[in-house]
C-alpha cells in the first residue's frame, strides 16, 4: 500500500465514522474544521495532530468515542482487527504506518 492510498484509505474512514453521526452533522464538522481550525478536508490524514485537536475542541470528553468510529471503519477497510481497543486515533495510525511501511511508500 502507498502513502496515497493509505492517506485516501485514512480520509475515506474519517469521513465514514463521522457519517455514522448523521450526514448533516458531518458536513456541519467537515465545515467548522476548514472554516474554524484551518483544515480542509483532504488535508486531513496529513495533519491528524490538528484534526485531533479539532475534535477535542468540537467534542470535549466525546472525543474517544469519534475516535472510536473513525478507526473502526478504518481498521474495517484495512480487513484488520484492532490489537488495542484503547488505541487513540494517533497512535492506531502510526501503528498503521510502521505495519504497511514495508510494502511501500508509507
Amino acid at each position: 500500500m502507498t502513502s496515497k492510498n493509505l492517506q485516501k484509505t485514512i480520509l475515506d474512514a474519517i469521513e465514514e465514522g463521522l457519517a455514522t453521526l448523521g450526514e448533516s452533522p458531518k458536513q456541519a464538522i467537515l465545515f467548522h474544521l476548514e472554516n474554524t481550525f484551518k483544515l480542509r478536508r483532504e488535508e486531513i490524514p496529513k495533519n491528524l495532530t490538528e484534526f485531533k485537536k479539532a475534535l477535542e475542541k468540537i467534542f470535549g470528553p466525546g472525543t474517544p468515542y469519534v475516535e472510536r468510529l473513525i478507526l473502526e471503519k478504518l481498521y474495517s477497510k484495512l480487513n484488520l482487527t484492532p490489537k488495542n481497543e484503547h488505541l487513540d486515533l494517533l497512535n492506531s495510525v502510526e501503528f498503521l504506518r510502521r505495519h504497511f511501511s514495508h510494502l511501500g511508500d508509507v
